[in-house]
């Protein structure tokens, strides 16, 4: 099977190995993937974020196996045991492909969205491990225990700690491809990293006494600039794409649509075109599989502007909103406002009062959305810098720039509020 694909150019899964991915290409679970936007509202600010998770798997896969012809390349000095097998090359693609199955709708929004669900890494694990869902029958068909070590692998297990690292860790592939994925469709020019360098660059550390297997390690000579380039990618597209204001608004206004929806539902209002996933939250219960893999990007849409009909006025209004992109408004913290809980509380109390004033409900059209993540942090994976005369050192120890960079998060803190009461709210905090 060859494919076009526009950030890496031919895909091709032609080998015995990499069979497994055309098979499960035709499994509806995979399908759904197409259904889902990689980046959820991110095109309200992006026009071009209209990628879908369905086009990031095959990155993902075809990210993996272009690592395992590296891994194969070096592996020659590492006991056999070590080594790389055709059954576990084929386990680590669908590993790959298979990885984000499990997501709702609307990228990682959802997941906080819905009140009770689980997070897409256990859904991941139901779909593979359900004996009625086409995937696991694809795997066992395959390999009757290919679906538990596919399933282990995406959960960060494995005998081969460095595969499981490539699947899961800080280099994984799966990041590997959302970079240069987002960054295309975005037009952000600094998420690009430097893919081919950096897989050219990777070596196997020293072996372990206990006899594990070896860490993966990037050339102390040529390397290090490769994985600077990564971080720095990373750092850009949250601090310029996945953190930006408009979809943070949106992702926000959803949430709070959906468990005001839930709410109401629970207390006894009908709510037309509510999917079932959605009615087992409002009902405690979680949702069935069948339930969840009904959820989809349009699904979502079709049900947000179905309440737009709602008699709860608030949420009528906030879906209305988002569908004609009308998006609350940010305000951005700084220094000690956004620093500390007690200031952040403060601005925050400040907001709803006005918010109330003006006759909008607090609860709805106005709060506190708190971005954060670390771009880099040295210990949390196991990839080491080895030099020629057989030493290796952490990466932060090596590049001044890693090790500035360690451990710091990029935290962004917003009030996002209705447009009718910005301005007030800009004035009362003196912003």
């Amino acid at each position: 099977m060859i494919l076009r694909d526009p950030v890496h150019g031919l895909i091709a899964f032609e080998s015995a190995e990499s069979a497994i991915v055309e098979r499960l290409l035709d499994t509806e679970e995979v399908q759904r993937l197409r259904r889902i936007r990689q980046l959820g509202f991110t095109s309200l600010a992006y026009p071009g974020a209209e990628h879908t998770r369905f086009a990031h798997a095959l990155g993902t896969a075809h990210v993996m196996l272009r690592l395992t012809h590296r891994l194969r390349d070096i592996q020659h000095g590492l006991p056999q045991e070590h080594w790389l097998t055709p059954d576990r090359v084929s386990d680590a693609l669908a590993a790959a492909l298979l990885h984000d199955l499990g997501h709702g709708p609307l990228s990682h929004m959802f997941e906080d969205a819905l009140p009770g669900s689980d997070h897409h890494e256990v859904w991941t694990s139901r779909i593979l491990l359900d004996p009625d869902t086409q995937v696991h029958r694809v795997l066992s068909s395959h390999d009757p225990g290919m679906p538990d070590r596919v399933a282990a692998l995406i959960a960060g297990r494995h005998p081969l700690t460095y595969l499981s690292r490539a699947v899961s860790g800080t280099y994984d592939v799966d990041r590997c491809d959302y970079l240069l994925r987002d960054a295309h469709a975005t037009g952000v020019r600094y998420g690009h990293f430097d893919l081919d360098w950096f897989h050219r660059s990777l070596r196997f550390g020293p072996l372990p006494a206990d006899g594990s297997p070896p860490p993966l390690a990037i050339d102390g000579a040529k390397g290090i600039a490769a994985i600077e380039s990564f971080v720095l990618a990373r750092l850009f597209m949250f601090q310029q794409v996945y953190f930006h204001k408009a979809t943070r608004a949106a992702e926000w206004m959803v949430r709070t649509a959906l468990s005001r929806a839930v709410r109401l539902i629970a207390d006894g209002t009908r709510l037309p075109g509510t999917p079932g996933a959605v009615a087992s939250s409002a009902a405690g219960r979680t949702p069935s599989l069948g339930e969840y893999l009904e959820l989809d990007d349009g699904v979502l849409a079709n049900t947000l502007h179905r309440w737009e009909s709602s008699p709860d006025r608030s949420l009528a209004d906030l879906c209305a909103r988002l569908r004609s992109r009308h998006l609350f408004k940010t305000i951005e913290l700084h220094g000690e406002s956004a620093a500390s809980p007690q200031r952040q509380a403060l601005a925050l109390q400040t907001a709803r009062d006005i918010t109330s004033a003006n006759g909008l409900d607090p609860d709805v059209f106005v709060g506190l959305d708190f971005a954060t993540d670390t771009p880099f942090h040295d210990h949390k994976d196991t990839l080491v810098v080895a030099f020629d005369h057989g030493t290796t050192r952490r990466p932060a120890e090596v590049s001044f720039l890693l090790g500035r960079l360690d451990g710091h998060a990029l935290t962004r803190v917003r009030l996002i509020v209705a447009p009718e009461v910005r301005e007030q709210i800009v004035e009362a905090l003196g912003s």
